[in-house]
């Protein structure tokens, strides 16, 4: 059975702290925003660990594609 869109939302926001998580996909390609206080002063490479990190082993097994940007609630806020 293909994850759903919220399956995986679900999934990152039980291990990452998120102020806003959005997630949209079609069963194998899945894109998502992101925002997580946890991302404040890191990298890109830093972010995308934390999320995959909360997705864990369903990145190898469930997702075929993750496409995700990730931003701090201030960058957040910044976009308006």
């Amino acid at each position: 059975m293909l994850p759903t869109p919220e399956n995986i939302r679900d999934y990152i926001a039980a291990g990452l702290t998120c102020e806003h998580l959005d997630v949209t996909g079609d069963g194998a390609h899945f894109e998502a925003i992101i925002v997580s206080p946890e991302f404040a002063g890191k990298r890109l490479i830093a972010r995308h660990q934390l999320v995959y990190q909360a997705l864990g082993e369903r990145m190898k097994d469930e997702i075929h594609a993750l496409s995700m940007r990730t931003l701090t609630p201030d960058e957040y806020k910044a976009l308006g």
